[in-house]
């Protein structure tokens, strides 16, 4: 595609504003289409893996990233009822030596504000506040620029409008899940969240993940229970027939732990959803990328960093191909088995984290017999994946 062609983006999420950027590295400007009138502040934890990171490191944002991340020591597993350590993966300094960037942990929001910032700065993006783009996304966009885009890029969300201009696009469901997200004051923590590391607590049915937050001076929560849906909303608040399924799933977890639920922050309720395998593109014009295109459960902590991956390969396969079709063709050879191989780590550790009787037993022995290191090998094809330059 000629560098002269002007790409929309719909979304101004992570996907959409680090795509907006990747373009505009390879020298094509976009306008950016957010519905919201402002970027708010507003979400929880991430987890920022070496894959991810490594992508933002090429655009230039590591000095501000540096000062709102924290780069964990280690990732921990650990039973939820006795809080005995089951296995550990070194992160640190050993993630930057043996992947070749950092394995971070920040709040959502401020890695929303660098790329918000990044773009504003960038004199090839326009970022459009207030616009909705509705099931007509062509006219809308050409109404708002008055220009037909090279090419419409579908950022927006699990709940995707322009996945519904894409036939035989995956559809959006639940996944029998429920994230309830919490915060806990740093002073306020017991013993068994150290402030270095991320945790993980395994359990029947349920696990919780722990690790610090330099935002918010304390710690992220996030607690994965079974649950029922609460429509096309990503965030709910507590209900009382909600808190007591809560509570039944964790009441025989240590008292550390239940005492720690019990003090933490109100709860936000999550419905975790995901998105059917189908089409990501129309083969002329449109496409969709992150969780538009194919949201999966948050089991391998890694909705953002195959995002910020699209993002990165969508640019190259734009910047590299004649036209827009073939890009959107070779962008989808490179990304279909990566989006597929990680979609099934995330559901093995579904299964793996909530495991119950002799298959729990048979996973702490096996975690137990495997040293750090070796269990840092197995992350290897993840978090050491390079997108192409």
């Amino acid at each position: 595609m000629q560098k002269a062609e002007r790409v929309a983006i719909v979304g101004a999420g992570i996907a959409g504003l680090t795509t907006a950027l990747c373009l505009a590295r390879r020298g094509y400007r976009t306008d950016i289409f957010e519905q919201a009138d402002a970027l708010d502040e507003v979400g929880a934890g991430l987890q920022l893996s070496p894959n991810a990171s490594r992508i933002l490191i090429e655009l230039g944002l590591l000095p501000a990233l540096e000062s709102v991340w924290s780069e964990p020591g280690e990732i921990s597993l650990a039973d939820g009822r006795s809080l005995r350590q089951l296995a550990s993966v070194p992160a640190g300094a050993h993630a930057r030596a043996r992947w070749g960037a950092p394995y971070a942990v920040l709040h959502r929001a401020s890695l929303q504000a660098i790329l918000q910032d990044a773009v504003r700065a960038e004199p090839l993006c326009r970022l459009h506040l207030g616009s909705r783009i509705g099931d007509d996304p062509q006219a809308a966009i050409f109404e708002a620029i008055k220009q037909t885009p090279a090419a419409i890029i579908g950022a927006d969300g699990i709940w995707s409008r322009i996945r519904t201009s894409i036939p035989g696009a995956g559809s959006s469901r639940f996944s029998g899940n429920i994230a309830w997200r919490f915060t806990l004051p740093r002073t306020r923590a017991p013993a068994c969240l150290p402030h270095d590391r991320v945790t993980a607590f395994l359990a029947p049915r349920a696990h919780l993940v722990a690790y610090p937050i330099r935002k918010i001076d304390g710690f992220n929560l996030v607690a994965i229970v079974a649950g029922n849906a609460s429509g096309e909303t990503w965030a709910g608040r507590e209900t009382a027939d909600r808190r007591r399924a809560f509570e039944r799933a964790f009441g025989d977890w240590h008292p550390d732990l239940r005492s720690l639920l019990d003090h933490a922050a109100p709860a936000t309720c999550w419905p975790l959803c995901t998105v059917a395998d189908g089409a990501w593109h129309n083969r002329r014009d449109t496409i969709l990328i992150g969780d538009a295109a194919h949201a999966m459960t948050p089991f391998a902590a890694q909705g953002a960093a195959m995002a910020i991956e699209d993002a990165w390969e969508l640019a190259i396969r734009i910047a590299d191909s004649p036209d827009t079709p073939s890009a959107f063709s070779r962008y989808e050879e490179a990304r279909r088995a990566r989006i597929g191989r990680v979609r099934k780590r995330a559901a093995f550790n579904s299964f793996a984290y909530h495991a119950a009787g002799p298959v729990r037993i048979a996973r702490d022995f096996i975690l137990a017999s495997r040293k750090p290191e070796a269990l840092a090998a197995d992350f290897d094809w993840l978090f050491g994946y390079g997108a192409q330059k």
